[in-house]
Formats: C-alpha cells, structure tokens, sequence
C-alpha cells in the first residue's frame, strides 16, 4: 500500500481515537456531549480531518472500499461550509453508529 495512503489511515485512526478519548469509557451520553461545547468543537475538527483522509484515499486509489466513504465527506463539508446547520443529533449519530465500523475498517487496511 502506498505510503501516503498509509498515512491518510493513521490520520483517520488517530483522529477516532480521540473523538473515543473525549468520553470515559462506556459513559458515552448525549447530553453530556451536547452542553460541553469544547468537546463538540474538538470532535467537529477530528470529523474535519476523518473527511478530508476519506476524501484524499478515494481519489488516489479507487480500489479501497470504505463504508460510506462518500457521506464522510460529505459530512466533512457540511461541517466546514456549513457549520451553522449542523445539528447535535447528526454529529451524534457520526461518532455512535459509524465511527465504530469505520476505526474497524481502516485497522484492517492498516494491518494488510
């Protein structure tokens, strides 16, 4: 695998990581997400990176196939050109139900 490609992963792997460090383990509640705003702030930033890897990744090789490769940036868009009609509940949505698939994918890539 490319080396760049490589390093786009580290970024996105790196970067979930993070998001996963905000939160005590098992004690991921919404509430708490949405009053704490430099929490969001950070997490908004590390989905800004997670899109921009995805973007860079699928227009070097084609071949690699990441889960909704196409919504992660554009929910990377929307969160840099759109900020102001981002909604807790979508963010929150990002980190509960695909972060987890996508931080499994991209280990596997990682590990080939």
């Amino acid at each position: 695998m490319d080396n760049e490609i490589k390093t786009w992963l580290f970024d996105i792997n790196s970067a979930i990581t993070e998001i996963d460090g905000f939160f005590e383990e098992g004690n991921k509640i919404f509430e708490n997400y949405r009053h704490d705003l430099k929490t969001k702030r950070a997490i908004e930033r590390n989905l800004e990176i997670i899109g921009e890897a995805v973007k860079r990744i699928i227009n070097k090789n084609k071949d690699i196939e990441l889960t909704n490769a196409r919504k992660i940036v554009d929910a990377r868009n929307r969160i840099i050109h759109g900020y102001d009609t981002i909604s807790d509940d979508v963010i929150w949505g990002i980190i509960i139900n695909h972060l987890p698939k996508l931080k499994t994918e991209v280990e596997e890539l990682m590990n080939d």
